[in-house]
């Protein structure tokens, strides 16, 4: 069982920049691929970015590549979301996901644990 916590989530303008944690319980946290995601009411659930158990492989988004970037500290079994230049089509509930399996992947349904979330709302 993995327990997820999402914290950094805030109020920030437009061009402005935010950082994102998840610290993740339990064991083997560096067998786990992580991911980030966001939703925005009434839209689906997209995904942001998702790194590998060895965090030597990110994915991201088109739509936040270049400006965001997703990085893990195993020995702190947490990972971070920075995001930098942020825009008003940021602002969303960002949930931190985690799989049973080393390789990232973008597909929601392949990530079995989740947070809570941590809303970010970008000011223009």
């Amino acid at each position: 069982q993995v327990q997820l916590v999402e914290s950094g989530g805030g109020l920030v303008q437009a061009g402005g920049s935010l950082r994102l944690s998840c610290a993740a319980s339990g064991r083997n946290f560096g067998a786990n691929a992580m991911a980030w995601f966001r939703q925005i009411p009434g839209k689906e659930r997209e995904f942001v970015a998702g790194i590998s158990g060895t965090g030597r492989i990110t994915y991201y988004a088109d739509s936040v590549k270049g400006r965001f970037t997703i990085s893990r500290d195993n020995a702190k079994n947490t990972v971070y979301l920075d995001g930098n230049s942020l825009k008003p089509e940021d602002t969303a509930l960002y949930y931190c996901a985690a799989r049973m399996a080393p390789l990232v992947t973008d597909t929601e349904g392949t990530y079995i644990y989740w947070g809570q979330g941590t809303q970010v709302t970008v000011s223009s």
